[in-house]
């Protein structure tokens, strides 16, 4: 057991120096001591921020300082050198391995932004209704994921189909490594089926396009030049109130360098709307910046996002019923469930093809 108890201190020392947990505990330490200070609220933005900022970081690192405690106990439990506690230390052994495997899962969040939180954007491909409807389906998919994987989902932005569906939604995902377990949704999403809107039944495949983006908390992080930009404002159509229609409150915002285009009117003023526009402007411009593997967002080049050329996914549902991931080959059988947000086995296998 004594060997045993080695290799499990190595491998959870080896694991907190990668995720660098040492660092963050004194980040926790620092960030109690500040959000405890009355003078914080002089500034409640900034205090909303420090105070989500502790609550992510606490999470991150409580289960490793529990762990760490607990082989701590069974070391002296060692030390008595008592037989009789043999079978129980054999056990908690077993079962603080596994709590190390699981935790492990933590270094496959190795990339920049892997743990920021996300915006996700559905948009609906060519095909009218049939893809609408699809977007909807998705829509429905990752919220239900959301739901079941404990991540806070605020509407940004939606725009309802005719008849089904949706054109497009702007969601923003907060939580623990948010944008690291949506990554693998990036690209385009294929839909095989009998259609419901066709008199004769006929068999229809649909396209939609699953944007991830990362949310850039701090503006320093992606320094844009405000002279790469063109602001426009216009009226808006959303919802807010009688002033939202009738002021120039809707804000769109174009990268000149890279034409990449973000168009917010959600909120009810158009300062609201421009600054949630430059998030996700920044998280657009992040995202680009990965998949060129640029090193600067100077050095990004138009017209080369994956976008639509990027599909990832195929969902069949006739003439057999398969979903299966074209980059990992991993596949499931039961379309209904994936669809109703059981995902993990997809990200899962991502994530370790990217470790």
């Amino acid at each position: 057991m004594q060997k045993q108890l080695e290799a499990l201190t190595r491998d959870l020392n080896d694991a907190w120096t990668k995720l660098d947990i040492e660092h963050k505990l004194q980040q926790v330490q620092k960030l109690e001591e500040e959000v405890a200070s009355p003078e914080i609220w002089h500034n409640p933005e900034s205090a909303r921020q420090k105070n989500e900022q502790l609550a992510k970081l606490t999470a991150e690192t409580n289960s490793w300082k529990i762990l760490r405690g607990q082989i701590e106990d069974i070391k002296e439990l060692l030390d008595l050198n008592e037989p009789d506690l043999e079978s129980e230390i054999a056990e908690q052994l077993s079962a603080l391995e596994a709590d190390l495997n699981n935790l492990k899962k933590s270094l496959r969040f190795n990339g920049p932004y892997d743990h920021n939180d996300a915006i996700l954007r559905i948009t609906a491909g060519v095909g009218g209704t049939e893809a609408m409807d699809w977007a909807g389906m998705l829509e429905r998919m990752y919220l239900r994921f959301a739901e079941k994987a404990n991540l806070k989902v605020t509407l940004l932005e939606r725009t309802a189909g005719e008849e089904a569906g949706i054109k497009t939604a702007v969601y923003e995902v907060r939580g623990q490594d948010a944008y690291g377990r949506l990554k693998s949704e990036h690209g385009v999403h294929r839909l095989v089926r009998l259609s419901p809107f066709n008199a004769d039944n006929l068999r229809q495949t649909s396209f939609a396009l699953v944007e991830i983006l990362p949310i850039i908390d701090n503006p320093t992080d992606i320094e844009i030049n405000e002279k790469d930009l063109r602001i426009d404002v216009y009226h808006s159509g959303g919802h807010g109130g009688q002033s939202v229609n009738t002021t120039n409150s809707a804000v769109r915002i174009t990268h000149i360098p890279t034409n990449t285009v973000v168009a917010i009117q959600n909120e009810r003023s158009q300062l609201q709307n421009k600054e949630k526009a430059m998030e996700i402007l920044r998280g657009k411009l992040a995202q680009l910046q990965i998949e060129q593997q640029a090193e600067s967002i100077d050095k990004l080049r138009a017209g080369e996002s994956a976008g639509w050329g990027q599909q990832i996914r195929n969902y069949v549902m006739q003439p057999y019923k398969l979903v299966k991931d074209t980059r990992t080959k991993h596949e499931e059988t039961d379309v209904n469930a994936v669809l109703d947000g059981k995902i993990n086995n997809f990200i899962d296998a991502f994530l370790d093809a990217n470790m």
